[in-house]
């Protein structure tokens, strides 16, 4: 709609986790190097975490672009509370069997496969988006999928991937042999003002736009509001660049985001961070202004 317009090859600012726009500033960065590290070092459990809309998923789909030869990747994005339900879906996603099978047979169909996995040379990764949904029994359960493992061989490593509240579930007393397995763990911050401004000007560029296509105050605006969380930052700009060409404006300025924000207020679904619409402090792009400097230096 206003590709054409701004001179976009794609759009800037999709919802879907696509890696070739992942953002790598220090704390995504880390958080790649940590999930790379699970994976290379063999832990048995590598656990990543982050608020909602941080960036996991796309962190998650960037690693898989990279996965070699050695490793069979199953990943399941629905995650259920009763193991029962979790092992069909464990299942389907390394194309086997489920339907029609009991628990133990699903159980040991699982095992068989990533023993002939293991014989031909290649680990099994498992990776468990949203995790935050499994109760503490299928956790629990989990942990005893990777007794298959031995001290000489690394059948199964696992990762889950999930909000903040999965770190607490983690921390359940009934859990305490889990988390002793954990080799890797990372929480996943949101993004800090100069990191917004970076972020945006990075995805523009990405899709083949001007990267100062948001102004200064623009950027503080959306971070004032957003408070860096990457999801709500593509969802404010994706309005702001329809509302743009609708009105035919060549720069998005703090006003328009300003509008943009009481309309979505008006509707009451978009999750303000901030509640105010009717002003940006003034520090946050004296901020910008300062690392604008810094970038050109």
């Amino acid at each position: 709609m206003y590709q054409a317009f701004y001179g976009f090859r794609q759009k800037p600012f999709t919802l879907l986790p696509d890696p070739s726009f992942l953002f790598l500033n220090k704390k995504h960065r880390l958080a790649l190097s940590m999930l790379q590290y699970g994976l290379l070092s063999e832990a048995g459990f590598t656990v990543i975490t982050g608020e909602i809309g941080s960036g996991k998923t796309t962190l998650v789909r960037y690693v898989l672009e990279e996965i070699g030869d050695n490793l069979t990747v199953g990943s399941v994005t629905n995650t259920y509370r009763s193991f029962d339900e979790l092992l069909q879906w464990v299942l389907l996603a390394f194309n086997l069997e489920y339907r029609g099978k009991s628990k133990v047979e699903l159980f040991q169909a699982l095992i068989e496969f990533m023993g002939q996995e293991y014989e031909q040379g290649r680990r099994t990764v498992l990776i468990i988006d949203e995790a935050q949904n499994l109760e503490p029994e299928a956790l629990e359960e989990l942990r005893m999928l990777s007794n298959i493992n031995t001290d000489n061989n690394q059948v199964l490593q696992l990762v889950l991937v999930g909000q903040p509240s999965l770190r607490e579930t983690l921390q359940h007393p009934d859990l305490h042999q889990f988390a002793q397995r954990i080799g890797v763990e990372h929480h996943l911050e949101r993004l800090d003002l100069e990191e917004t401004w970076q972020y945006i000007r990075h995805r523009l560029t990405v899709a083949g736009g001007d990267p100062d296509l948001f102004d200064t105050k623009g950027c503080a605006a959306i971070y004032y509001y957003t408070q860096g969380t990457p999801r709500l930052i593509n969802v404010l700009c994706d309005t702001a660049l329809v509302c743009g060409f609708a009105e035919q404006i060549t720069r998005i300025s703090a006003e328009l985001i300003g509008e943009v924000i009481r309309d979505k207020a008006m509707g009451g679904i978009f999750p303000l961070v901030k509640e105010k619409t009717d002003k940006v402090q003034t520090g946050t792009v004296h901020d910008i202004e300062a690392a604008k400097r810094r970038s050109n230096r």
